[in-house]
């Protein structure tokens, strides 16, 4: 065992001269982590603020119910209290409008509540809140009308029970005190969203698992590759001439690129952890996944190594079956969202696999990621195996 440490040893400090390592392992993976995580995903740490402007003509107990009970406790949302239209419409238009005399506070919806609202609220007459948007803050604007239409709808709701309650008792009843009553009765029916609790990683953290894996294949085919290298160079004639057992010379190789896969992934996780504000899962199903991903990367690079001649075919040949496995694996989209036969045919790749044992593991216990370690195990036993067969026979004295 001293010596395949020793062969380990001597290929890692070989490695750690090549630049091109540092590329393929850590920076490449890492930066791409990162332009997806940035680009694609600005919304993680997003703060919904809004300025809404209030133009209340009315003033009774209807229309201040809907600046304080819906516009004040809408999260992020400030309001502004206006006295008359036209100071309103001054700062929705002043963004959009160059010769506009507002400066400085803008607002980016305008509600004006006409005269009688209340007591058009509390009869059977139309209702009329207008929304004046403002043309530079579309979003905000948008929402400003769905806020509108929400109230509007919850206002038919209590009209429509009001109403019935009247056809019951044969009788007017106080609309307005009536009314309160039935916002304040709980729903007897409650929809829950368990959406939070769906097995799906999360934009950033599915960008940075997928550049690990995907990377994971260049970083570990040194290992491989390098005895096709020395066979090459005559540096291995060398090496079967001296006392050395061949399954010393392949454990000490498999050893160095066991430890190249595993420090590579280890950097991109903390680095997208602290920067990125990743979530990997729990530490001990994430480092059973990694250590499995790692045994399947380096059995599917020995297997196709296996078939080469010199340590440049091999490395092509490998270039081309990891990217080929990384798309259909889904490192840089979610297949599985094609459906259909993409979405099964995924399961043929190992890079799916740790994909979805991450995913499980973020809505689940450490138990759920069984099956995925087993299966990249198998991955990484059978191509390993008949891999390093293959290039077994091809170490000879």
């Amino acid at each position: 065992m001293s010596t395949a440490w020793t062969i380990a040893t001597k290929d890692l400090r070989e490695r750690l001269r090549d630049r091109s390592a540092y590329i393929m392992g850590i920076v490449a993976p890492l930066a791409l982590a990162l332009i997806f995580g940035f680009a694609l995903n600005p919304l993680k740490n997003y703060e919904f603020s809004a300025t809404y402007a209030v133009v209340d003509l009315d003033g009774s107990e209807v229309s201040r119910l809907f600046v304080d009970d819906v516009l004040r406790q809408a999260p992020g949302v400030e309001v502004l209290q206006l006295a008359t239209t036209e100071e309103g419409l001054a700062l929705v238009e002043s963004d959009g409008n160059p010769f506009a005399e507002t400066e400085g506070t803008t607002a980016d919806a305008l509600y004006i509540i006409p005269r009688g609202f209340g007591a058009d609220v509390q009869s059977e007459r139309e209702v009329d809140l207008q929304v004046v948007g403002n043309a530079m803050a579309e979003s905000n604007a948008g929402i400003a009308v769905a806020l509108a239409q929400g109230y509007a709808s919850e206002l038919t709701s209590v009209r429509i029970t009001v109403a019935t309650v009247e056809g019951l008792l044969q009788r007017e009843v106080d609309r307005f005190t009536t009314g309160l009553a039935v916002l304040a009765t709980p729903y007897p029916t409650t929809i829950t969203d368990i959406s939070a609790e769906t097995k799906q990683l999360d934009g950033i953290t599915f960008y940075a698992a997928g550049m690990a894996i995907f990377f994971l294949f260049f970083s570990v085919q040194f290992g491989v590759t390098s005895l096709l290298e020395e066979r090459q160079a005559g540096t291995l004639s060398r090496l079967l001439a001296a006392p050395i057992s061949k399954r010393s010379i392949i454990t000490g190789k498999l050893i160095s690129a066991f430890l190249v896969g595993i420090v590579s992934v280890a950097v991109l996780m903390i680095a997208t952890t602290l920067v990125l504000d990743a979530d990997w899962g729990n530490p001990v199903g994430v480092a059973l996944l990694v250590v499995a991903a790692v045994l399947s990367a380096m059995g599917i690079t020995a297997l196709i190594s296996s078939f080469a001649r010199t340590a440049e075919q091999a490395t092509s040949m490998v270039t081309v079956a990891g990217v080929i496995l990384g798309f259909l694996g889904g490192t840089f989209f979610d297949v599985a969202q094609a459906g259909g036969i993409v979405a099964d045919l995924r399961f043929v790749s190992p890079h799916a696999w740790f994909m979805q044992g991450l995913a499980d593991l973020s809505a689940g216990d450490l138990g759920v990621v069984v099956v995925p370690v087993l299966v990249l195990l198998a991955f990484g036993l059978v191509t390993g195996a008949l891999g390093m067969a293959g290039i077994g026979k091809g170490l000879r004295p």
